[in-house]
């Protein structure tokens, strides 16, 4: 058993230790410790030095997901094709092609979201997601066309498909991206049709 003066002894003690530590922790107080993020993650919610409180948006012209940002990636891909920089030109070309497709996924999304409930902010949205799909496949029809100057028909092929049916093959890129195929080989059949060619093929005409 413990006695009564142990008991005394322990309680004091702990009294004092109590007391050394408040005042430490008055004294140096404890600081948070700040988290690690991702790279490129403090670029998005850029803190004011003068009011470190408030966190404002980054601009969209210096916003890589945005319609500016995916234009000057263009631009950019567009300069490295001129100088046959076609490696560059890829690279662009896919991250722009990448950020065309966020944004257009993005707006549906909000477009879907505010359907029954604002229309005129879902058809805003969803027109923004039309225009950004649209841009999203015009990059990826110059990435394939960069893919063929760089004797690379394997990669073209898929991505001509994917415009294809995007776009629809009635619609003007979807022409060019069947014409593409056929001067790849990969198809035999002539679209749109000349005036001279049948609309079935003569097996099927009775």
């Amino acid at each position: 058993m413990i006695d009564s003066g142990t008991v005394r002894h322990l309680r004091t003690s702990g009294l004092i230790a109590l007391s050394i530590l408040t005042s430490l922790v008055l004294t140096h107080p404890v600081s948070a410790q700040t988290p690690k993020l991702p790279s490129g993650a403090n670029q998005a919610q850029p803190i004011d030095p003068n009011d470190p409180n408030v966190v404002r948006p980054l601009p969209q012209n210096d916003s890589v997901l945005s319609l500016q940002g995916g234009q000057r990636l263009m631009g950019e891909a567009e300069r490295a094709v001129s100088a046959q920089n076609y490696p560059l030109a890829m690279k662009k070309l896919q991250d722009a092609r990448q950020v065309y497709n966020q944004l257009s996924n993005f707006y549906q999304e909000l477009a879907s979201s505010f359907s029954g409930i604002d229309i005129r902010v879902a058809d805003s949205q969803r027109k923004k997601a039309l225009e950004t799909a649209q841009m999203r496949d015009q990059a990826t029809y110059q990435l394939a066309l960069v893919h063929r100057a760089m004797n690379q028909p394997e990669l073209a092929v898929p991505l001509l498909v994917q415009i294809i049916r995007s776009q629809q093959p009635t619609r003007d890129l979807g022409k060019k991206s069947y014409q593409q195929l056929l001067e790849l080989g990969f198809v035999d059949v002539q679209y749109p049709r000349t005036a001279e060619q049948p609309a079935t093929p003569p097996a099927a005409q009775k």
